[in-house]
């Protein structure tokens, strides 16, 4: 069980995978919620007795802070024909995270955010959706 008191060191001492987890979940309950980043992160803390890290809540908040340009590079990124409206909410939530770090996340080189991506669609949707996070984060790569 966490302790209330955790101090920020212990907070944010697990794996960047942990964190980009972390922040992929934040982004997926933005899809279905306008509240406030920190209190999204707070109920997570509650509900699941895990302490956010602090890369977590700085990724929702840049995913939400930059949401029309992400989205529009998702977009621009699509087949002909396809709509940012089919992609599944957990498809879209990594596929948001993962541009955000693209953009604007010098810290993280672009494979690696591809890669982890990849990895927690695996984790979290079907092998199709695996599939379709790649090469879409692929051209988003590329035009870069």
């Amino acid at each position: 069980m966490c302790e209330m008191n955790m101090t920020d060191a212990d907070r944010n001492n697990i794996s960047r995978y942990k964190m980009r987890e972390q922040a992929f979940i934040l982004c997926f309950e933005m899809l279905f919620s306008d509240t406030d980043i920190d209190e999204l992160a707070d109920n997570a803390g509650d509900a699941r007795d895990e302490f956010l890290s602090d890369y977590a809540v700085e990724c929702a908040k840049g995913v939400r802070e930059h949401q029309e340009e992400i989205d529009a590079l998702i977009s621009g990124n699509l087949r002909s024909g396809w709509k940012i409206t089919r992609i599944s909410k957990v498809s879209l939530a990594l596929l948001r995270l993962a541009v955000y770090e693209m953009l604007y996340r010098e810290d993280v080189p672009v494979a690696v955010s591809v890669n982890e991506a990849v990895e927690l669609s695996k984790k979290y949707t079907v092998k199709e959706d695996a599939a379709f996070v790649n090469g879409l984060l692929g051209s988003v790569a590329k035009s870069l």
